[in-house]
């Protein structure tokens, strides 16, 4: 039997935000990278932060949607059977679809993503899963991660790191600037994050708080299409 997520139009409103930013973001790349802009900062102040809250957005709603199927394949079925398979080839085929964004990158001369955002969202959908069924502790590991973060970030600037191997954990060598970075610390926690909103936001019922139905109104709608389709949008919409 095949489990049917139940769509939420403030999930996928949010998601549609998400992308209508992230092309915003790449447009102003573009237009630093044609030098059509060439004086456009984009990795300090408000570009910065704003890219920071785009890649945020998105990798939160990982969580709070890995919460939905569960919740989804509960309500349906009455147990959670097949739904780590399911969630298992979801996310292989996103690393795979990031490593080949990656190589892309790479061949066009803008240095390797060893750890992406789609790989980073391809792994944490898989590794994720286990943390499903518990709501504060995924708080307090989302705080943890941050920390842990923080520190390596700290370490690596002191550049005692001197190995790609360890990039994935957020701990890189001097003057490593891949174009597309998202270490599991911290931003996996991101997605625990995420988890914990779905959990506390959501049950197998449906919403735990009220919220108005404005999901047909025409703004939304289209955002909520932009939203479904993130992951086509995302690997097409850069020349």
């Amino acid at each position: 039997m095949r489990t049917r997520t139940a769509r939420f139009w403030e999930v996928d409103t949010l998601r549609g935000v998400a992308i209508v930013m992230m092309v915003i973001f790449h447009f102003m790349w573009d237009l630093w990278a044609y030098r059509i802009m060439p004086d456009l900062v984009l990795y300090a102040g408000f570009w910065k932060y704003f890219q920071r809250t785009t890649a945020s957005l998105f990798i939160v709603l990982v969580g709070v949607s890995m919460t939905l199927s569960y919740r989804a394949a509960i309500r349906s079925k009455g147990n959670t059977d097949g739904l780590f398979r399911k969630f298992l080839l979801r996310g292989l085929r996103i690393i795979a679809i990031g490593v080949a964004v990656a190589v892309v990158m790479w061949a066009a001369g803008n240095g390797f993503a060893h750890i992406g955002v789609l790989q980073l969202i391809g792994f944490s959908i898989i590794a994720g899963y286990p943390f499903l069924r518990f709501k504060w502790l995924n708080l307090i590991l989302w705080i943890l991660f941050n920390l842990l973060g923080g520190l390596f970030i700290l370490i690596s600037k002191l550049n005692l790191i001197h190995t790609t191997w360890l990039v994935f954990f957020g701990l890189t060598p001097r003057f490593y600037a891949p174009p597309d970075y998202f270490p599991i610390f911290p931003w996996f926690g991101v997605v625990l994050l995420g988890i914990f909103i779905g959990n506390m936001a959501y049950d197998e019922q449906g919403r735990r708080f009220p919220l108005p139905e404005w999901g047909d109104f025409f703004l939304f709608r289209g955002l909520q299409f932009l939203g479904r389709h993130s992951l086509l949008i995302y690997v097409i919409h850069q020349p």
